[in-house]
C-alpha cells in the first residue's frame, strides 16, 4: 500500500527553524530606522542639488598699462567657463575701472627687466609715454583686445568688477566716473567674504 507523504526537505526544516528562532521585531526600532534612512536620503539629495559653480576672486592693486591686462584676461576667461568671478579693484588698481583714466594708463619703463633700455635712460621724462605707445602699437598689430574691450567683455560675461569704496573716497573719485556696470560702494568685508568662498584667490 503506497502513501502520498513525502519526507521534509532540508530547506523546509531550515526555514522552520529560522522562523522559530527569529525574535519579534520591535516596531519602535523599525520606525526609528525608517526615519534615519529618510534623513540620510534627504541629506544626500541636498548635497546633489548644491551649487557646484567654481568661484574666483581677483584683487587688482596696480594701475599701470601692463598690469591692467592680467586681471581682466583671467576674469573674462574664467567667466567663459561659467565661473563666478569677482575682481576687487583697490588703490591704483581702481584706475582700470575709471572711464577716463583707463584710457591714459602708462607702461613704466623704469625697473622693467623686459625693457631694452637701462634705468638711467628709462628715467628720462617722456620714456614712459614712449614705452606705452610702443606697446599699444604692438597690441594693435597683433589684434589683441584693448583694456576697454576687455572691460566690456568681462561685464558682458557676468564678471563682477568691483570698486573699493574706501579708495573711491581716498582718491576723491565720483561713482559716475566708472564704466557702466561696475559695482561701486564695495567694502573690504564684502570682498573678503567672496574670497573665503572662492576656489581660487589671486592678488595682482
Amino acid at each position: 500500500m503506497s502513501t502520498d507523504n513525502h519526507p521534509a526537505s532540508a530547506d523546509d526544516s531550515s526555514t522552520d527553524a529560522d522562523s522559530e528562532s527569529a525574535p519579534d521585531s520591535d516596531p519602535a526600532e523599525l520606525q526609528a530606522l525608517r526615519e534615519r534612512v529618510a534623513d540620510l536620503e534627504a541629506s544626500v539629495a541636498d548635497s546633489d542639488t548644491g551649487d557646484d559653480q567654481k568661484k574666483m576672486t581677483i584683487v587688482a592693486t596696480q594701475g599701470s598699462f601692463d598690469m591692467a591686462y592680467p586681471p581682466l584676461i583671467l576674469a573674462s576667461t574664467a567667466a567663459a567657463f561659467d565661473w563666478d568671478v569677482v575682481v576687487f579693484h583697490t588703490f591704483w588698481g581702481l584706475d582700470i575701472l575709471h572711464e577716463e583714466k583707463s584710457k591714459t594708463l602708462k607702461l613704466s619703463a623704469v625697473g622693467n627687466p623686459n625693457m631694452p633700455v637701462p634705468n638711467a635712460v628709462a628715467a628720462i621724462p617722456g620714456m614712459d609715454r614712449m614705452a606705452t605707445r610702443m606697446m599699444e602699437t604692438k597690441i594693435d598689430e597683433n589684434g589683441t583686445a584693448t583694456i576697454e574691450e576687455l572691460i566690456d567683455l568681462s561685464l558682458e560675461s557676468g564678471v563682477d568688477l568691483q570698486a573699493c569704496q574706501m579708495t573711491i573716497e581716498l582718491m576723491d573719485y565720483d561713482e559716475d566716473d566708472f564704466y557702466d556696470g561696475v559695482t561701486t560702494g564695495v567694502g573690504a568685508a564684502t570682498a573678503i567674504q567672496h574670497m573665503a568662498e572662492s576656489d581660487v584667490q589671486l592678488l595682482v
